[in-house]
């Protein structure tokens, strides 16, 4: 298996979670809205839809290749964020695991920042 079929299924296995995500957050917003605004965050409904719209956005974007690299440090960055605002909790497992599931995710598209897309992507047709 080459390097850039590697990078492909790094990019599929990323933008899953942020595509079913995002979508699903399209389908009950205002629980999105609830749980922000359980966080203490100010205009929950506002950051519920721009949260949905960047999951879904981004995560087709890493899927196909697109702006993969400036893409991958905005999601590298918004799941540190998201996972010290929701889930850093020690003391409950279940958050805390969530906690290091976004810090892995976090790892995982600052390496994609790096590699790039790979060839079998869009960003890799204008090379």
């Amino acid at each position: 298996m080459s390097n850039n079929h590697i990078l492909l299924a790094a990019r599929i296995l990323l933008a899953i979670i942020f595509i079913l995500a995002g979508a699903m957050k399209f389908g009950g917003i205002e629980g999105t809205a609830g749980y922000i605004a359980s966080a203490g965050l100010p205009a929950a409904t506002l950051l519920a839809w721009l949260a949905a719209i960047f999951e879904l956005v981004a995560g087709i974007a890493i899927l196909v290749g697109f702006q993969t690299r400036n893409t991958a440090y905005l999601l590298a960055v918004f799941c540190i964020f998201t996972g010290f605002v929701f889930h850093f909790k020690p003391e409950d497992q279940i958050q805390f695991t969530m906690f290091l599931k976004n810090l892995a995710m976090a790892g995982g598209f600052l390496a994609l920042a790096v590699a790039g897309a790979g060839s079998l992507s869009v960003d890799g047709r204008k090379a």
